[in-house]
């Protein structure tokens, strides 16, 4: 019998956008729980409390285009890789829902087979440029270190960043990263982006206050209005996305949960848009 997700993959076609679970994180380096994120991800998203709406108008409710695949299946870490190259290998574009940011790493190096010069936004408290964090390379704080010394990225910006370490700047002039700190951000500041663009959103970007279901409380960051605000923006086109480290073990009546579920619906209203 097949598993949910490759009964969907057949579902597959150009131009679909294919949404879909990777519960991991066991490359979380402070706390587990981020595994389960996904589905109640898509609870919220599809939650009667709210509608189908983006703030832009588009309607997302029974378009085509859409198609939830459930979850990726997992044994080992690269099997992220193998999943998601299933759905590019359909002319599909991908949303993934995880799982901690080590789950970056697999998936672009699936996207970057079938994008070239690619451009990552990555919004995000952390730099996640470690060499080897805590002796594993494959750690979450190390996701874009990978993703940069192997080519598979032209351009990485990034935005939030409110605890680099000297070896992370280091890191960041090594590979040319452009990064707007937080404590150099201003609302509505214009992000001079360029395409293809992938879109990588670390929940932690926000400050606790907004979003308790956060392994880690990084304080003075940005408001759920000012990352939709920076969704909105985008204006190259966008070939995959990834909403990363909700830890609903830390969630208070699913606050963060229905925050994901926002982004969730504003990023899908932007590619299919």
């Amino acid at each position: 019998m097949k598993d949910p997700f490759n009964d969907r993959l057949e579902q597959l076609s150009v131009g679909s956008l294919a949404i879909l679970g990777v519960p991991f994180d066991e490359y979380s380096s402070f706390l587990r729980g981020c595994a389960a994120a996904p589905d109640l991800i898509v609870d919220a998203y599809h939650s009667a409390s709210t509608n189908y709406f983006t703030e832009l108008g588009y309607d997302l409710e029974d378009d085509p285009a859409i198609c939830f695949m459930g979850d990726i299946p997992i044994e080992t870490y690269f099997d992220i890789e193998k999943g998601i190259q299933s759905v590019l290998d359909r002319g599909a574009r991908t949303l993934s829902l995880g799982g901690d940011h080590s789950i970056a790493y697999p998936i672009l190096k699936a996207q970057a087979k079938r994008y070239k010069d690619l451009t990552i936004l990555q919004l995000d408290a952390h730099g996640d440029l470690y060499e080897n964090f805590e002796e594993n390379p494959y750690s979450h704080a190390s996701p874009f270190a990978r993703i940069m010394e192997e080519g598979l990225a032209k351009r990485l910006i990034q935005v939030g960043n409110r605890t680099l370490s000297k070896h992370q700047r280091e890191q960041a002039v090594r590979f040319g990263v452009e990064i707007i700190e937080m404590k150099d951000w201003e609302r509505g500041q214009a992000l001079q982006l360029s395409g293809p663009l992938y879109l990588s959103l670390d929940l932690d970007v926000l400050d606790p206050g907004f979003a308790p279901g956060l392994s880690h409380y990084e304080p003075g960051g940005m408001s759920p209005r000012d990352v939709i605000s920076i969704i909105h923006q985008i204006d190259v086109p966008i070939i995959g996305a990834d909403i990363v480290e909700y830890n609903p073990t830390r969630d208070i009546n699913g606050m963060t949960a229905m925050i994901a579920a926002r982004f969730l619906k504003e990023i899908v209203g932007k590619i299919l848009s």
